[in-house]
């Protein structure tokens, strides 16, 4: 039987080739490469924007975010010393600069729930805002409920919302949460629990029907 490691990329074994590329870029990038750091950009700008509309419901203000949390990305480059993956680390700056944002601008509830802006397509060549045009989106029979919990997830605190989102909207594992908000697990797992059980009570009607 061959033990030997399995080569996922460039003959480095035990490193997956996404993680591989992503540490070339920033190499080249920490070296003063800008057009490495604009390969990062386009390759997580979309995902952070989506991040960052989760917990802002706002189009205008999440673009402004995920522009502000690039630039302080660049000027802390020098300190990624690639303990974790690039996005582990590019995450937890977003999601600080979220969190500050939610905690100046004290954000009330009752936005609707954009259900299209998942849909939104944002040019490889673009630098300040997503493409305009947005693909057709069926209208679902749920919009109502969705506009509930939509309205429920903002009357939580930042902190709380963040893990929500973080959760239950990007799929993250706790220990991936955990890094993103330079906390542990188990201040991640309570957060969730409160969360959680602060839902259910806004959203007791709903929860009985399912």
């Amino acid at each position: 039987m061959n033990n030997a490691p399995h080569n996922t990329s460039n003959g480095e074994p035990g490193i997956p080739a996404e993680s591989a590329n992503d540490l070339a870029l920033v190499a080249s990038a920490q070296s003063g490469d800008t057009v490495a750091f604009d390969a990062l950009i386009t390759k997580y700008r979309q995902r952070c924007f989506a991040m960052i509309y989760h917990m802002t419901r706002n189009e205008e203000d999440a673009w402004d975010l995920a522009q502000d949390g690039f630039v302080k990305a660049w000027k802390s480059l020098a300190n990624f010393r690639g303990q974790s993956g690039f996005y582990t680390w590019l995450y937890r700056i977003m999601t600080n600069v979220t969190l500050d944002w939610l905690r100046k601008k004290h954000i009330r509830g009752g936005q609707e729930f954009d259900d299209s802006i998942g849909l939104r397509k944002i040019e490889p060549a673009a630098t300040t805002a997503p493409k305009p045009t947005m693909e057709p989106a069926a209208r679902m029979a749920d919009a109502e409920i969705r506009q509930r919990i939509d309205a429920a997830i903002e009357k939580l605190s930042p902190e709380h919302r963040a893990v929500i989102v973080l959760r239950e909207i990007e799929g993250l594992e706790y220990q991936e949460i955990a890094d993103a908000l330079g906390c542990s697990i188990g201040t991640v797992m309570s957060r969730l629990f409160y969360a959680r059980k602060k839902l259910q009570t806004l959203l007791q009607d709903i929860y009985e029907q399912l």
